[in-house]
């Protein structure tokens, strides 16, 4: 019968470890003499058990007896049903170890290929994590080894993946002797990044070791380490104070002695240390703002003999009150979402305001754990590390991991290299470096140009140029050769230019041989092959080459190098030309004079030309663009033109049928009035040159009413106008009770279900009326009536409300006709004290930000954000405050302040007046009368033919109200029409 295995289970070694020491510290405080757990019983009691134990033995027997019969019976069925189930099992067991094959070569393959790819790339990250997962998978632990171990060489690697790794190892590596090799693995860990819960393991791990020579001072090492490395942890660095504390309680009860024994001198020295030890530990980390202090501070109330010392209380008192200050901050990383950048950025600028570089640097590892592949934040904590603390070890190593970390960017390497030559590193290090650079995959030219410039700055600095001839000077020497073939073999190569168009590299090697070196003919040879790179038709490279000639040469190679400038500078001619010029008139003879000024006229003449070609050329080519262009709108006119005309023919048409039924209707009902007006040829004139009824032209044959009709006239004109003005608003019944919605999206998909689900709330909705155009496009504005007046205080502060990205305006819904001047938002016109005006806001700052910001300066009654009718900001604010004082004193601190790399203007608000009164403004617009016009529109000139002498004052022609004519006031065209005696009488008197 086959049975399945079932192994044991089995508890981790750190567990196992703790354990056993705990529990020698169990024993070792135990006694021989310990009272057993029962006692005998007196004899009359042992006779009576054992008489009823032999009749009880008897009975015993028969049942063992027929329990054996039993059994025999169920294992022999048993035997049968597991046969069956064998003959089952080995069907199953065959098809799992099919499926499981092919899935063990469908994985090899695929590491093979990981494998593969990573020769090709070593530092395709995702592909290391790829391997490294299918291996373990696998379990193929040696190759598992390996490919972390090349892993780690290249990049630094994350928590989760170090405690597996070290989990793994532990499991390998169960012998004694071979400790030493999970220790190194942890060295190299804790390396990596501050990882609290890798330091804890460590320490948990060593204390398996404590049986080992050095072993109790080897686990206060790792935790002395662990709290200097990451007790400052404010989240997380509780618990390995903790854990450090519950270590020495242990080694505390493993030398306290047990009731009633009398301790020798030597084991009171060694108990009285052993409690000091942990009264340290309690006030080193009650001084240190970590969460959950209250905790502790109880704790260690409660283990005091002695109670609390003054500067015990007074140091964990500030240290509260730090973490007060710090609790914002941790909260706010706590809701963010990753990366948390910003949140990160804030607490850190908090910190360097404090001054702690302990803290700081602690708060920078922080936010590099959960950011380690952001160049930017890497750049910032490795310059505060080089002007701030500046301790060796610590910078190298953070430098270090910067380039580990983002090997692509060339400024961590360049940082990194002057980090190893400020604190003294020796040469081969710093050049094992910069061959690392090299290969670290740059993403521009230039990246290359800038690494190699910083490495052989460095290489010039160990030159000692008071010496002919040295080592350093021809390593110097070799290393300007081999970064100009490099740049023109590798990085040419990959990116199909050196990024060194000017040759810097080669200026500055040319300038190190004329100034350091004396040897001005190297440098002459550098300048010609400068030169001949394409930099002979610029007029600074010449220029640069002048200097050089003029600091470290002579006068013949001046003048040598000032006439090849002439002859080759393309860009600015006439300054190199004047620098020749200049040149002569200090050093030159007559005929130097001569022979200057005869090459620079012929040189500027030819140039000349060669504009004049250019500049004609290039006017052709802009008038054949501009005829084309002309050629493209005269189209496009026609084409608009011709499409006009066929439109306008059909709806020429239509309106024609139109006009004759209107004609056959006017015919019906107006002949009586026809008949009455048809002396009165001025009127008709004049309303024929209307625009008639609702826009429409007159039917033929229509004579308008005569002019003794005047008032039913403009009562007619009257209702048509209103009639059109009242065409895009819906009849309401009751505008007390109604709000105006603007502003909406012109793409509001169902309009009157999007407006009944925002206004809903604000109580019964009688009706709402989104207006549409004629195409039936929603034009982005609408009606929305309750059936209480109680509901539109509500909906009125849905104002500003965002609906599909845009701000929705809520008005009240009020007659204009009747109230002309009402405005939904009166603009102050006055100075406000109480109130201040903010420019220069990021776009990204909205109210709760200006407030937070301007808390601190008074009570704030209202905050504004000055937006577009889109919804984007201006980045403009007006906050009032509860009275000028406060006001005042926020315009006193906040002007000029930083806003998010905004520089903020701060001023108490002071509005420009509205002036409607001045000409052009839009008051005399609206008090101006409609201006009627022809049929035909406008007139070509709006110049007056009337003189000057004859021009009253014009006024309304009617107040129309309800579409009735009121009171009459006569215009300048209603007066009786003068005779040329009129005239001339008028003209004389005067």
């Amino acid at each position: 019968m086959r049975r399945r295995k079932v192994s044991p289970r089995k508890e981790p070694l750190l567990a196992a470890n703790s354990s056993a020491a705990s529990g020698s510290a169990v024993r070792s405080g135990s006694t021989s003499h310990d009272t057993p757990s029962c006692g005998l019983l007196p004899g009359r009691q042992t006779s009576n058990m054992a008489a009823s134990s032999n009749a009880e033995q008897t009975h015993l027997q028969d049942m063992e007896e027929g329990d054996a019969g039993m059994e025999e019976r169920d294992m022999g069925s048993d035997e049968e049903e597991e046969e069956e189930e064998d003959g089952m099992g080995v069907e199953n067991s065959e098809e799992e170890e099919d499926n499981s094959s092919e899935d063990e070569k469908e994985n090899e393959a695929e590491i093979q290929r990981l494998e593969e790819q990573l020769s090709i790339n070593a530092f395709d990250y995702n592909c290391h994590l790829d391997l490294i997962k299918l291996l373990k998978q696998e379990g193929e632990l040696l190759r598992l080894r390996k490919a972390r171990e090349k892993m780690g060489e290249l990049f630094p690697l994350t928590e989760e993946i170090w405690l597996d790794w070290l989990k793994d190892e532990i499991r390998l590596t169960e012998e004694e002797p071979n400790r030493d090799k999970v220790y190194e693995l942890f060295e190299t860990a804790v390396k990596d990044y501050i990882c609290p819960d890798i330091w804890l393991e460590y320490a948990q791990y060593s204390i398996g070791g404590m049986g080992s020579p050095g072993g109790m001072d080897k686990v206060r090492s790792i935790f002395e380490r662990a709290v200097t490395a990451v007790g400052l942890h404010v989240t997380k660095g509780q618990a390995v104070w903790e854990a450090y504390r519950e270590f020495e309680n242990a080694m505390q009860s493993t030398v306290q002695p047990p009731p009633g024994r009398i301790l020798s001198r030597e084991e009171q020295e060694l108990l009285k240390a052993q409690i000091e030890r942990i009264h340290t530990l309690f006030r080193r980390q009650l001084a240190v703002p970590l969460m959950d202090m209250e905790s502790t501070y109880a704790e260690y109330e409660e283990w005091s003999e002695d109670g609390v010392a003054e500067t015990v209380v007074h140091q964990y008192k500030r240290a509260l009150q730090q973490m007060a200050k710090c609790k914002p901050f941790e909260e706010a990383l706590i809701a963010a979402e990753p990366p948390k950048l910003a949140e990160y950025q804030s607490y850190i600028d908090f910190e360097l305001k404090e001054g702690d570089p302990a803290r700081i640097q602690m708060l920078f590892e922080r936010t590099l754990a959960e950011n380690c592949l952001v160049p930017d934040m890497w750049a910032k904590c490795t310059i505060y590390l080089d002007r701030q603390l500046k301790v060796k070890d610590l910078v190298l190593s953070t430098h270090e991991r910067a380039v580990r970390n983002c090997p692509w960017t060339m400024g961590l390497w360049k940082s990194y290299l002057l980090a190893l030559e400020r604190h003294g590193a020796d040469h081969p290090t710093v050049s094992d470096v910069f061959e690392k650079a090299l290969t670290a995959g740059f993403i521009q030219a230039t990246d290359y140009v800038d690494i190699w410039q910083a490495h052989l700055d460095y290489l010039r600095r160990r030159v000692d140029f008071s010496k002919e001839s040295s080592k350093e000077l021809e390593e110097l020497r070799g290393a300007f050769s081999r970064s100009l073939d490099y740049m023109k073999q590798d990085v040419e190569e990959r990116f199909g230019e050196s990024g060194d168009p000017s040759c810097i590299i080669m200026q500055i090697w040319a300038r190190i041989e004329a100034l350091h070196c004396k040897n001005i003919q190297k440098a002459r040879e550098l300048w010609d092959s400068i030169m001949t790179k394409g930099n002979a038709k610029y007029a600074n490279m010449w220029l640069e080459y002048y200097n050089l000639e003029r600091s470290y040469g002579d006068p013949v190679h001046c003048r040598k190098a000032l006439h090849r400038a002439v002859q080759c500078t393309a860009d600015y001619p006439e300054h190199v030309s004047e620098v020749l010029l200049t040149f002569e008139r200090v050093e030159g003879s007559l005929e130097d004079w001569d022979v200057a000024v005869q090459k620079t006229e012929t040189r500027l003449n030819r140039i000349n030309v060669q504009r004049a070609k250019v500049a004609e050329k290039e006017a052709n080519v802009a008038r054949q663009e501009e005829e084309k262009s002309d050629q493209r709108r005269k189209n496009k006119g026609d084409k608009k033109a011709q499409k006009k005309g066929q439109k306008g023919s059909r709806a020429g048409e239509k309106r024609k049928a139109e006009q004759d039924d209107y004609h056959d209707q006017w015919n019906d009902k107006s002949a009586t009035k026809r008949h009455r007006g048809h002396g009165d040829q001025t009127t008709d004139e004049r309303m024929e040159t209307e625009a008639g009824l609702f826009g429409r032209k007159a039917p033929p044959g229509y004579k308008p009413a005569a002019s003794g009709n005047k008032r039913g006239q403009q009562g007619d004109a009257a209702a048509v106008q209103k009639h059109n003005d009242d065409d895009d608003k819906p009849e309401l019944r009751n505008d007390n009770s109604s709000v105006f919605i603007s502003n909406l999206a012109y793409t509001l998909e169902e309009p009157e279900a999007k407006l009944r689900t925002l206004f809903e709330t604000c109580g019964p909705i009688a009706q709402i009326r989104p207006v549409f155009a004629t195409k039936g496009t929603f034009k982005g504005y609408g009606y929305v009536q309750f059936e209480s007046t109680v509901s539109v205080a509500e909906a009125l502060k849905l104002d500003r409300r965002e609906v599909e990205g845009r701000p929705m305006f809520v008005s009240p819904c009020v007659d204009k006709n009747k109230n002309p001047d009402f405005k939904v938002f009166k603009y102050q016109t006055a100075m406000e004290k109480q109130k201040i005006f903010i420019s220069g806001l990021p776009f990204s700052c909205n109210k709760e930000q200006l407030e937070e910001l301007c808390k601190s300066h008074g009570t704030i009654k209202d905050i504004r954000l000055v937006t577009y009718r889109s919804g984007k900001p201006k980045g403009l604010a007006y906050v009032e405050f509860a009275d000028e004082a406060q006001a005042s004193q926020a315009v006193l601190k906040m002007d000029g302040m930083c806003v998010e790399d905004n520089t903020i203007a701060v001023a108490i608000s002071n509005p420009p007046r509205r002036n409607l009164d001045k000409p052009g403004s839009n008051r005399l617009m609206m008090d101006m009368p409609h201006q009627v016009f022809g049929a035909r529109g406008r007139g070509r000139t709006q110049l007056s033919l009337l003189p000057r002498s004859l021009h009253r004052q014009s006024g309304l022609v009617s107040k129309v109200e309800n579409g009735t004519a009121a009171e009459q006031v006569p215009a300048a065209g209603e007066t009786k029409p003068l005779s040329n005696s009129d005239f001339a009488k008028m003209l004389l008197s005067k």
